[in-house]
């Protein structure tokens, strides 16, 4: 992982950064974790990826719940996964977001989030 800004060291960042990871490892496209702690209640953590179609989209979301729930950790909620064009994996202390390239074109969180510290991830 290459840090883009630095974020702090907060509450939940270790299981913000294993999402992340897992999503690289599925191959997820433009990783990038977003600190919300001290922005927002809603969550400390965002993870946005991108898969490269709907197919894509739903098993990189799927490989990131099945892997986090090996370790202990199930999300609250999860949306948006018979679709694949944005899954949402709602773990309450952080959120992944998984999308379709147009969906986060459109959406643009990092923008929306844009006094969020971030981390830009990479595959070592």
């Amino acid at each position: 992982m290459s840090p883009g800004r630095s974020a702090p060291v907060t509450p939940h960042r270790a299981e913000a950064l294993r999402a992340a990871t897992l999503c690289l490892d599925n191959k997820a496209n433009d990783v990038v974790v977003l600190n919300l702690h001290g922005v927002t209640d809603m969550t400390d953590w965002f993870i946005v990826a991108s898969g490269t179609s709907d197919t894509h989209v739903r098993a990189v979301a799927q490989n990131v719940e099945a892997a986090l729930a090996k370790e202990g950790i199930r999300p609250a909620s999860v949306e948006g996964l018979t679709q694949g064009r944005w899954v949402l994996l709602d773990y309450v202390d952080f959120v992944v977001h998984v999308f379709h390239p147009t969906m986060r074109e459109f959406y643009q969180l990092e923008r929306l989030w844009g006094d969020a510290p971030s981390l830009a991830v990479s595959p070592s």
